[in-house]
């Protein structure tokens, strides 16, 4: 196993000592102790990342939810546990906090600590920082506005392809295209490194039609070679309330001699709370256009049954964290199960995503799910991997990972 550099926050000396136990017999990994969340804060500046934080959330001074709403633009933690003695219902409200401030919550543990609950999901932050090799940034270098300009001038900003699989054939149902930087110092940066400052300094649409460009490039090369593939493009909520978003797909499209047809936009769940006047017209406007239309990260938010029925939405992408703690949270089968249910009943498409060993990929599919994404079929890829990986075979299940990789995917 990758070696771990682990951040145990816990007030109670008595339960940390038992957390450093545990891990002590799981792994030959660095334990770092922090007794509230301002100690934890200064060890993290002090030290610098680690790879994964076990967080108590009850604390006098800064608790755990406030340490992470402190440092979740600086990606200066890789995964979080929760670990708690507070209720399960609890415990998953605090994951899902986890996840909306961008962090990979890995799951939630109650106390005391059992050793089984605490390795497995140890041994999964082990497996995914093994594997991991896009550039994090510290607290003291996210990117300035200067810089983040000056890349986009630059073209440094590129689109990475992470493939849409039929769960029944292996067959490749499309891409989504995913944002990377490949930044002047050698490095290939992952979207928290940039995305804050490209949402202060009113970016998004710049960043998204160089994006828009490459896709839309790649998907003549692939039409070119017999290969209809679909692209999915992500959509920042607020893009929506721009005038000029849709009548510029419009005309992109145009001069690459493209349909709407084929192309899809993924808008967060929580991003579609209160949608605007300009915002269902955008949408709507998208789908007059042919274009497909995907509810991202599903469940993590808080759609209404009538919002579902009244926005023209296409697909829904159910969150990795139901897959991911598929045999610790029993209730996330059940969600899985009837948002196909839901899903079908409104002629929408689901895609799960985060599906990352065979175990999971059998279980989503004994659930009657027909799509899936995540690095169990492949990873993200740059344009021409994407293009032989695309002709080099069929895909056979159940599968290996592929090469040509760039790293984890980001939201």
């Amino acid at each position: 196993m990758f070696s771990l550099r682990i951040l145990i926050l816990e007030d109670h000396p008595f339960q940390r000592s038992v957390a450093v136990n545990l891990l002590r017999q799981i792994d030959d990994c660095e334990i770092l102790e922090a007794g509230s969340g301002a100690e934890a804060l200064s060890l993290l500046k002090r030290t610098g990342r680690v790879d994964l934080l076990l967080c108590d959330l009850c604390m006098d001074d800064v608790d755990g939810l406030e340490l992470l709403r402190i440092i979740s633009l600086s990606d200066m933690v890789g995964q979080v546990i929760i670990c708690s003695s507070l209720p399960d219902e609890l415990r998953r409200t605090a994951v899902q906090i986890g996840a909306l401030l961008g962090f990979d919550v890995l799951g939630e543990l109650p106390k005391p600590i059992v050793l089984d609950q605490l390795r497995l999901l140890v041994e999964e932050a082990g497996k995914q920082e093994s594997t991991s090799t896009l550039a994090r940034p510290s607290l003291i270098d996210i990117p300035s506005e200067a810089d983040v300009r000056q890349g986009l001038r630059n073209n440094e900003f590129v689109a990475c392809y992470q493939p849409k699989v039929d769960l029944m054939n292996g067959a490749v149902t499309g891409f989504e295209i995913l944002a990377r930087w490949r930044h002047p110092s050698g490095e290939v940066l992952s979207p928290i490194s940039f995305m804050s400052v490209l949402e202060r300094c009113g970016l998004l649409d710049v960043l998204f039609f160089q994006l828009f460009e490459q896709g839309l490039r790649f998907r003549r090369a692939c039409l070119s070679k017999g290969m209809p593939v679909c692209l999915a493009f992500n959509l920042h909520a607020d893009q929506l309330d721009g005038a000029r978003l849709v009548p510029q797909i419009k005309t992109t499209l145009r001069c690459w001699g493209l349909s709407g047809h084929g192309i899809s936009f993924e808008i967060t769940e929580s991003g579609l709370l209160r949608p605007s006047v300009t915002s269902l017209e955008n949408l709507l406007r998208l789908r007059m256009l042919g274009c497909g239309l995907a509810i991202d990260d599903f469940g993590t938010g808080f759609s209404t049954m009538q919002r579902l029925c009244q926005l023209p939405f296409t697909e829904l992408k159910i969150d990795k964290a139901f897959v991911r703690d598929l045999d610790s949270q029993p209730r996330y089968k059940a969600a899985i199960k009837s948002t196909q249910m839901l899903a079908h009943s409104l002629g929408m498409s689901l895609v799960v995503e985060g599906i990352e060993t065979v175990k999971q990929h059998q279980q989503v599919v004994a659930m009657g799910c027909t799509q899936g994404q995540g690095y169990f079929y492949a990873r993200p890829m740059m344009a021409g991997c994407a293009l032989k990986w695309m002709s080099s075979s069929q895909l056979n299940l159940p599968l290996r990972a592929t090469p040509c990789l760039t790293g984890p995917a980001s939201p």
